[in-house]
């Protein structure tokens, strides 16, 4: 019989850098548009700032169906997960609501599993929620819309 050791630590968690603060100053005077006047200047965003989850995930809000709402969350994920990985996650632990840094990849998450539903991805829909307990099992989503 092997032996188990068990630390006491837990699993790690990421904490993401900040975004830019001309980034979240353009998300945020986007929000305060409106109708396609907002999902554009949000794209604006995210022709600028490519790599920024946050940016997707606003786009994805704002998006005209369900099909691009998907797409955007998507890519926003991806772009997330490239950061995370960068920033030295492994592929477990825990990223965490808590840190507003972490929100844009997050929300890109839950929102990727929910336009996942919607389009009838069901198996990658149950797959984004459960990662998404995964990363964070108390943490609150889409809080910030």
């Amino acid at each position: 019989m092997s032996s188990v050791n068990l630390s006491g630590t837990g699993p790690g968690e990421t904490v993401l850098p900040p975004d830019p603060q001309v980034l979240v100053d353009l998300v945020r005077v986007a929000d305060a548009l409106q109708g396609l006047e907002r999902r554009d200047a949000v794209s604006a965003v995210c022709a600028k700032f490519p790599a920024s989850s946050l940016a997707w995930a606003s786009l994805g809000d704002v998006a005209r169906d369900d099909v691009e709402a998907y797409a955007a969350y998507r890519v926003g994920y991806h772009r997330g997960l490239d950061a995370l990985r960068a920033n030295g996650w492994k592929g477990s632990g825990y990223v965490r609501w808590e840190h507003e840094s972490n929100r844009g990849f997050l929300r890109c998450l839950d929102g990727l599993a929910r336009a996942a539903g919607r389009i009838g991805e069901v198996s990658e829909a149950s797959r984004c929620s459960q990662f998404a307990l995964q990363l964070d099992p108390h943490g609150a989503r889409g809080e910030s819309r």
